[in-house]
């Protein structure tokens, strides 16, 4: 499939290049304090976020499947950054981006990126909570102006322990400050929305700070300021001896990056009426991330909040992203002096506003009127997520949210006999004008016949020296079934076969029958006993008893 930059070229015309002009460099103004912002929060220099910014912002909407989604660094990856950088290094974040990167490439070509779909609803957003709460957590020392003298902890009861204890050394004029940026972009989003509050809340917050020359910590003050000029390429150190080691954060970058770019590309797909190829944009996403450490950059997925800023601001094609990425490289050679007087207050203002929402807070009352097994799964990813780190808190929340799928599938399984009353009933429309025969009874499975809900069958076999000489499992509501079902389904033959006892099988639909029909099952219980319709299966015990009445009495 070719890109959707290919695809909307061939219609391109001057009027969409000015919307798109316009959107980009708008998106690109918003970037800005954003890639810096999510660099610094994640332990790198903000350059680290400008550079991821410029290349995969170009890369993702140069080869990616969407019209309008803009990619680069965001929030969801600070926590995951921070603890890879605290654990392994630079090195390592680079290696783990890099093979994150080409595990997107890799679902992308292969066509198994639509497999994130699977991942439940609690755990996305138990994460996302969790992310959202722990970003804001980390940004709380620059808001406030904490002076401290040791590193703020890593783990997030730590460290609100350490910044309550030193809450008497926060700054009154960084504090008013970032009041005020905060409050300016909440009140600026919600009168002005077309005109993004980040960008004035940047420019309004750096000017007042210059003006009334308030003692404020900037990024030069931190940082000694942000290099300008093109981002030299540099080949990351690769360590062999980190590579098993690095593999679950490494997963986790690409299933978090996955995870965030569809989301993204499907609110776009939303706003705008279009539809999104998800193999192409993963595979984008994959070059990406690949591309990105070899300049010094952060891992990148698609950026919710910059594609719907995208998206308001009038973009019609992947042009305007590829101008947001040459906006943000013009900012960096020219503007980059400019950049290194915004106060640190300003970028932790904005990182709040960021992380409140990004944190979909609205779903946890959705998923709490959804029953205990969803509540149970969100708890534990978003508890996980604070307290531990976030590799963790998605393991847990996905074994988790198996076994409770496992169950909830296992409870609506029946394994029932099909009695006169049920006939009368009209449940068996198919047996209503037919008589079963006093050697036979019938058992049906409706529903999926998984290794959660064998035990249904298994309880019968202890019985099976109580039932008829003729035993028929019609199979025809048995929606699907795995090797454990047809070894259950095995027993259960052997147990009525000591007993002198016959099985007969009948209409297994058509994911049943292909199972079986690969595992060579008619070897087991006899080619002609496994039957089409329970029409041919009452015949065929009939025949059955015919063939040995005398062994039959």
């Amino acid at each position: 499939m070719l890109p959707a930059s290919v695809v909307a070229l061939r219609r391109y015309s001057t009027r969409t290049f000015a919307s798109d002009l316009l959107a980009g460099v708008t998106v690109g103004l918003v970037a800005l304090p954003l890639a810096m912002a999510f660099a610094i929060s994640s332990g790198m220099p903000p350059q680290a976020g400008i550079y991821c910014a410029i290349v995969t912002g170009f890369i993702i909407s140069a080869l990616g499947g969407s019209n309008v989604q803009i990619g680069g660094p965001t929030g969801a990856f600070v926590v995951v950054v921070a603890g890879i950088i605290a654990r392994y290094g630079v090195d390592g974040l680079f290696m783990c981006t890099m093979m994150a990167g080409v595990i997107l490439v890799i679902m992308g070509l292969t066509g198994t990126g639509t497999a994130v779909k699977f991942i439940p609803r609690p755990v996305v957003i138990g994460f996302t909570n969790g992310i959202a709460l722990v970003i804001a957590s980390t940004q709380l020392k620059d808001f406030f102006g904490i002076t401290l003298d040791q590193a703020v902890p890593g783990e997030f009861i730590a460290r609100i322990r350490v910044l309550a204890e030193h809450a008497s050394a926060a700054s009154t004029p960084t504090t008013i400050v970032g009041i005020g940026v905060l409050a300016l972009i909440v009140i600026w989003n919600r009168l002005v929305p077309r005109v993004p509050g980040y960008i004035v809340a940047l420019v309004a917050g750096t000017a007042a700070v210059i003006a009334l020359q308030l003692p404020l910590e900037t990024i030069g003050t931190r940082f000694g300021g942000i290099p300008s000029g093109f981002p030299a390429v540099q080949i990351p150190r690769f360590r062999a001896d980190l590579i098993l080691t690095l593999l679950s954060p490494t997963l986790t970058i690409a299933m978090l990056g996955a995870i965030e770019s569809l989301m993204s590309a499907v609110v776009a797909d939303r706003m705008t009426g279009t539809r999104h190829n998800s193999n192409v944009e993963l595979f984008a996403q994959g070059i990406a991330n690949i591309v990105s450490p070899l300049f010094g950059g952060l891992p990148a997925t698609g950026a919710i909040a910059r594609t719907a800023t995208n998206i308001r601001a009038g973009a019609k094609t992947p042009v305007a992203g590829i101008i947001h990425a040459l906006a943000l490289l013009i900012i960096l050679l020219y503007a980059a002096p400019l950049a290194s007087t915004i106060p640190m207050a300003v970028l932790a203002a904005t990182l709040l506003v960021v992380s409140y929402n990004m944190g979909e807070w609205h779903e946890i009352g959705e998923l709490w009127r959804q029953g205990w097994t969803d509540r149970l799964v969100w708890m534990v990813t978003f508890a996980l997520t604070v307290l531990a780190d976030l590799t963790v808190a998605v393991e847990f929340g996905m074994i988790l949210a198996a076994l409770l799928f496992i169950r909830r599938v296992s409870m609506t399984t029946t394994v029932s006999r099909v009695t006169g009353d049920y006939v009368e009933r009209g449940r068996a429309h198919t047996l209503q004008d037919k008589r079963i025969p006093d050697y036979v009874t019938i058992f049906r499975i409706h529903g999926p016949f998984l290794f959660g809900a064998t035990d249904k069958l298994t309880n019968l076999i202890a019985s099976a020296g109580e039932l008829t000489p003729i035993v028929i499992l019609r199979l025809r509501n048995m929606t699907a079934i795995d090797a454990t079902g047809l070894r259950a389904i095995q027993d259960f033959a052997d147990a009525l076969r000591r007993q002198g006892r016959t099985l007969l099988l009948c209409g297994a639909p058509s994911q049943p029958t292909r199972l079986m029909e690969g595992a060579e099952f008619h070897r087991h219980i006899g080619d002609k006993n496994i039957l089409v319709n329970v029409d041919a299966a009452i015949r065929r015990a009939e025949e059955i008893w015919r063939e040995v009445p005398n062994d039959r009495g």
